[in-house]
């Protein structure tokens, strides 16, 4: 018998309509800023941010908004847990790869050659 983990997700309503009102923030947001064509641009710029900021308010207070702040706060501390190599392991590694792209160019180059000449001197006796 499996003893697999179900995630339910459950949307209220009232999620659902903070999601709504975070794309219509979002849309309006962007409209304003066209809309204020004739305004300075500061003042086409602080709209435009203003109704972003509030979007991003409206959806961080949301179900949604939550969940992606939890899944940001653990994805920055998994960061924290990789063990990064030193400079000299990354010099190093970047020489092998550097050393391995050179030996396939050459082993390309001379699989291009042998097939060209197999073909057109040996089997067409072209040259």
């Amino acid at each position: 018998m499996s003893n697999a983990t179900q995630v339910e997700t459950v949307s209220t309503g009232a999620d659902k309509a903070k999601i709504a009102v975070a794309a219509l923030l979002l849309i309006g947001s962007v409209a304003a800023f066209y809309l204020l064509s004739a305004q300075d641009i500061w003042l086409r710029v602080a709209a435009l941010l203003a109704l972003l900021a509030a979007a991003v308010g409206v959806f961080l207070i949301s179900e949604p908004g939550r969940q992606f702040v939890g899944y940001a706060r653990e994805s920055v501390r998994e960061t924290k847990k990789v063990v990064w190599p030193t400079r000299q392991e990354a010099l190093q590694m970047t020489g092998y790869v550097f050393a391995f792209v050179v030996v396939m160019a050459l082993m390309l180059w001379l699989t291009d050659k042998t097939l060209e000449w197999l073909l057109y001197s040996v089997v067409l006796g072209w040259r």
